[in-house]
This record gives structure tokens, C-alpha cells and sequence, in this order.
């Protein structure tokens, strides 16, 4: 009886997402999520700005938060550092072969053989590194977001807004940017916030900014990478449902 229980139990977790929504049955990905998203939708409604999007984006760009530069600066964009911002310095790192992996946690660093770990000066990242005054721009302090959880959050959020402020503005000098910006602001004019929660404009949108030269990632694949985590990760309806003010487990 207890081990038909255990199989209910486990198919139950198994089949809990929508099976169109393939990539929800990760924990890192849900994990991922759950801590952005609310707050995501209510800066992208702000700035008129696609919310699924602006995940999805995130999601490639740092590995659902898992990516050893965004987990160690909270830059889960990706974003270049202007000429007033602090950069993530070179790092000499550590990594583990099989599987691949680079660590930057002490403890965690602390808890490998020496023989099983390859050290590598890796180069300048040129990310703006989100964290306190004092240890951005260091090589301190690698994993201080690891203990500051709420800390990590701000910075991320602060990340997801510089996007939409200083990135997708008329004032960019990348006519990606600009024209993207522009075409956000005529939608939402024409047909008001509800069309930033169809999967018909954030796609759009992605193919705006990325797949040509002088926009977010020149490579013709990019688009299709951030395209396909939104479809398989169901962010526009996700998001859609946060801004309708369902919780995030009853929409997930």
C-alpha cells in the first residue's frame, strides 16, 4: 500500500505542469522564476515593457541564475557595463571537467580534491556586478549573493529595470534598442498594456533586439533559444496571470 502511494504520489509531482509547458518540471527553472516574477510584471508594465520576454531573455542569459556571472554580479541580463559602472574584474576560478562546471564558492571550492578541480584565469567579463559598494569590481566576496538572498533579488530586479530604462530608450545608440522601444510604445498606444502579455508581441520583441548586428546577441540562433524557453516555459501566460493577480504556484 505505501509503495502504490509513493508511485501516486511521485506521477503526481511528475504530470503537476502543463505538458505543453515542458521545461516547468525543472526545479531550477520554477526556482528561477518564483523570485522574479511578480516583481518583473510590475516594472514591465511601468516602463511598457514585455514582461515573458524580458524572462526569457534572462533565462538564456544567465542559465536560469545559475551561470557563474550572474550568480556571482546578480547581472541575470547580461547587461555590458557603462562607463560609470563597476565591471566584474577577470576571476581566476576553479572548474570540475565532467561535468563542466565552474565554482566560485568558497565552501563549495573547499569541498573537492584539489586533483579534481582546474584552475583558469578567465577574462574580463565587461558585466556591470551588482553587488554593495566595497566588493563590486573586487575578487572578494565571489559569493556573496549565495548568503544574501533578498540582496541577490534587488539586484536582479535592479538589473531587469536598467533593461527597460536605460537599454529599450529612445536615447540608445544602437538602433535596435531604439527602434524596439519605439515599437513598444506605438502597441501599447494602439491596443493599451494587454497586448505586452500576448505571445505574439513579446516574440516580436525578442526578434527586435537580438539575431543582427549592434543588438543584444548578433547570433541568428539567439532568437530562437529565447523563443523557445518562452514557449516551452509558458511565460506569456504565466505572467499574463500574475498581472491578473493569481499566486504564482496556482498559475505555475
Amino acid at each position: 500500500m505505501k509503495q502504490i502511494l509513493l508511485v501516486l504520489i511521485l506521477t503526481n509531482c511528475l504530470f503537476s505542469y502543463d505538458k505543453n509547458f515542458s521545461y516547468r518540471k525543472y526545479t531550477h527553472v520554477k526556482k528561477f522564476y518564483s523570485s522574479l516574477v511578480k516583481e518583473t510584471v510590475d516594472i514591465a508594465l511601468k516602463y511598457n515593457m514585455p514582461p515573458a520576454a524580458i524572462l526569457a531573455i534572462a533565462s538564456v542569459e544567465s542559465g536560469y541564475g545559475r551561470g557563474y556571472v550572474a550568480s556571482i554580479s546578480g547581472n541575470i541580463l547580461s547587461l555590458g557595463a557603462n562607463k560609470n559602472d563597476i565591471a566584474l574584474p577577470s576571476l581566476y576560478l576553479p572548474n570540475t571537467k565532467n561535468p563542466y562546471k565552474v565554482i566560485y564558492n568558497t565552501k563549495e571550492i573547499k569541498s573537492y580534491k584539489k586533483e579534481e578541480l582546474f584552475w583558469k584565469q578567465r577574462p574580463k567579463s565587461l558585466k556591470k556586478d551588482y553587488r554593495p559598494k566595497g566588493i563590486a569590481g573586487t575578487t572578494t566576496n565571489l559569493d556573496y549573493f549565495d548568503y544574501n538572498k533578498q540582496a541577490k533579488i534587488k539586484a536582479n530586479l535592479q538589473n531587469i529595470k536598467e533593461f527597460c530604462t536605460l537599454w529599450i530608450s529612445y536615447n540608445n545608440r544602437f538602433k535596435a534598442f531604439s527602434c524596439a522601444r519605439a515599437f513598444l510604445d506605438e502597441q501599447v498606444k494602439k491596443h493599451g498594456k494587454e497586448i505586452l502579455f500576448t505571445k505574439k508581441l513579446n516574440k516580436e520583441f525578442i526578434n527586435h533586439v537580438g539575431g543582427k548586428k549592434n543588438s543584444f546577441n548578433y547570433r541568428k540562433t539567439w532568437p530562437v533559444k529565447v523563443n523557445k524557453v518562452l514557449e516551452k516555459t509558458g511565460l506569456t501566460e504565466l505572467t499574463k496571470d500574475i498581472s491578473n493577480n493569481k499566486s504564482f504556484d496556482e498559475s505555475w
